[in-house]
């Protein structure tokens, strides 16, 4: 039952997505694995639009509240949470990324270790 209200949620958010693009982003973005996690421009790569980074973050900056989009794997390509050091948003993924195993060291993940790298 909860994988298909995943499901429903991510089909709806790709409805909404304003062009082709985004919704292939909103597709990548929920593909990467429990455990794994990606960066903003892989995400583009893998969506089609090698050099769209800042586009990755702007959708997942306005992902609605109930998103089931896994948003807190993705990590900039120094492998650091791109929320401002400190704040509750970074305290949030890293303590979610942890949950799933991901381990940091000085809030650095090693991408190395954990990047996803878009096999399915």
């Amino acid at each position: 039952m909860q994988e298909s209200k995943a499901t429903n949620t991510i089909a709806i958010e790709k409805r909404k997505a304003a062009n082709e693009f985004d919704a292939a982003i909103l597709l990548t973005l929920s593909c990467i694995p429990y455990g794994k996690v990606c960066t903003y421009g892989l995400i583009a790569k893998l969506a089609g639009q090698y050099g769209a980074a800042r586009h990755v973050g702007y959708l997942l900056k306005n992902l609605p509240e109930n998103s089931t989009i896994p948003w807190h794997r993705v990590l900039n390509a120094q492998g650091k949470s791109s929320f401002p050091e400190g704040s509750e948003k970074q305290k949030l993924q890293l303590s979610k990324l942890k949950s799933e195993g991901i381990t940091s060291s000085n809030q650095k993940i090693s991408l190395k270790q954990f990047k996803w790298d878009g096999s399915l």
